[in-house]
């Protein structure tokens, strides 16, 4: 029997539901659990759900790009999408924590320097992502000019060990390790982004090497979580990340063709609001569930159960104040 092309058209066609279920196994990794727990390993693989917002991130960036390469408004529309509910929840965050030190408020609440200076992790995700939204023109620019430049994730690969394993380097940047590791699976989303949009297709005799690419990638992670977690580079996991994160998107994409719509509508809603539920749900809401010690999955549940309410709130609050200032700016153009 023939097995059925791998199309990566589906990429984009399931890219909500995909963003939703990576903010589902984010929130099943940020969920306490002991390390003696013989389920350690696999919720720490929850932690590949960065990895699979970054690559459907990049591939994204490749159809906008495309369809308007206009530098002036992708980035308005990057920032529009991003800076609002990062400012909102970083006022909130951080101005009840204010120590007096005005610089250091204006620039957590900006750019999130602390991230930059010293690898403060609380919203580590955001100044990463604006980082790398700048990158992604001239990179993409460049692919259109110079192809061959599509190997250039490799060479990020390797930066990776350099920034672990030469000591000049690795004083100096070595502690945004956890960016440095991210940043070849978003170029890579990118380099995709070309073959979703033309709807290229895997002959079905590949899902064989997808399935040995998934199961070598998923057990080798588990493994290192389960039975050496902290005892090895973080760098070395990440790069893992990297078939682990393509070979789990082709494969879920396969399951997700087959699921029921109301499946399928409830993870595309989440992915959504997947950004104001990744701001929301440690430090808003599972930080005052955790006090009550309910267990790992009534903790995760009820963390979903609050997130989604806030973050589509917060959404909603936002496209509502977006709508109304363009409004402003097309009713009166000319007011100062």
């Amino acid at each position: 029997m023939k097995v059925p092309s791998i199309e990566l058209a589906n990429i984009s066609k399931y890219r909500g539901e995909q963003m939703g279920l990576a903010m589902l196994f984010i929130i099943l990794f940020h969920t306490a659990l002991p390390r003696n727990d013989m389920f350690f390993g696999l919720h720490r693989c929850g932690n590949v759900g960065v990895d699979i917002f970054l690559f459907l991130s990049g591939v994204g960036l490749w159809f906008s790009w495309m369809k308007t390469p206009h530098l002036k408004r992708f980035y308005w529309r990057r920032f529009i999408r991003i800076y609002p509910a990062w400012l909102i929840i970083a006022c909130l965050y951080y101005i009840p924590r204010f120590s007096g030190d005005w610089v250091d408020l204006i620039g957590e609440l900006t750019i999130n320097w602390d991230f930059w200076r010293y690898d403060e992790l609380t919203f580590w995700y955001i100044p990463a992502i604006m980082a790398l939204y700048l990158l992604a023109p001239p990179y993409m620019m460049l692919l259109r000019k110079h192809p061959i430049y599509r190997w250039l994730p490799v060479l990020m690969v390797l930066w990776c060990i350099l920034v672990q394993w030469v000591p000049p380097i690795h004083h100096a940047v070595g502690h945004l390790e956890i960016f440095w590791s991210r940043v070849p699976i978003f170029f890579i989303g990118i380099n995709f982004g070309e073959m979703v949009k033309e709807k290229k297709e895997i002959d079905g005799a590949g899902i064989w090497m997808l399935i040995l690419a998934f199961v070598m990638s998923f057990g080798s992670t588990l493994y290192l979580e389960q039975m050496t977690h902290g005892k090895f580079p973080l760098y070395v996991e990440r790069m893992i990340y990297i078939p682990f994160t393509i070979s789990t998107i082709l494969m879920l994409n396969r399951v997700l063709r087959r699921m029921p719509q109301w499946f399928n509508a409830f993870w595309r809603f989440f992915g959504t609001i997947s950004l104001e539920a990744y701001l929301l749900h440690l430090h808003f809401v599972m930080t005052y569930i955790k006090p009550y010690h309910l267990g790992y999955w009534p903790t995760a549940l009820l963390t979903i159960l609050v997130t989604i309410p806030l973050a589509w709130i917060l959404h909603k609050c936002i496209e509502w104040g977006i709508s109304r200032l363009s409004h402003q700016e097309t009713t009166h153009p000319t007011r100062p």
